[in-house]
């Protein structure tokens, strides 16, 4: 059975960092595009950040461009989020998906609050 696994949430100040990781199992991330989500309550899951298989192209929300970095370690089989300049308003459960073709995988979600 396929599994993604996240971790690195936690509650963080405005203004701090926080880095997720999302580490695959029974599945081999250097097959498939990845990408992180989040989502708020009663909001719909909206793409953050998103990186490509062979080349490694990148791109971002508008709202997290600058502050987020999105980068893969096949080796490892994991994606990674660095989060910086963080703001209330990042708050949410991020989700960290992979993706060939038809074939979607999800991660459990990881809790992000950012608050003083």
């Amino acid at each position: 059975q396929v599994q993604l696994v996240e971790s690195g949430g936690g509650l963080v100040q405005p203004g701090g960092s926080l880095r997720l990781s999302c580490e695959g199992f029974r599945v081999s991330f250097s097959l498939y595009s990845l990408s992180w989500y989040r989502q708020t309550p009663g909001k719909d899951r909206e793409l953050v950040a998103y990186i490509g298989t062979i080349s490694g192209s990148t791109s971002y929300a508008d709202a997290v461009k600058g502050r987020f970095t999105i980068y893969r370690d096949n080796v490892k089989n994991a994606v990674y989020l660095q989060m910086n300049s963080l703001k209330p308003e990042d708050t949410a459960v991020y989700y960290c998906k992979a993706a060939l073709v038809r074939i979607h995988y999800w991660g459990q979600g990881a809790q992000v609050t950012v608050s003083s």
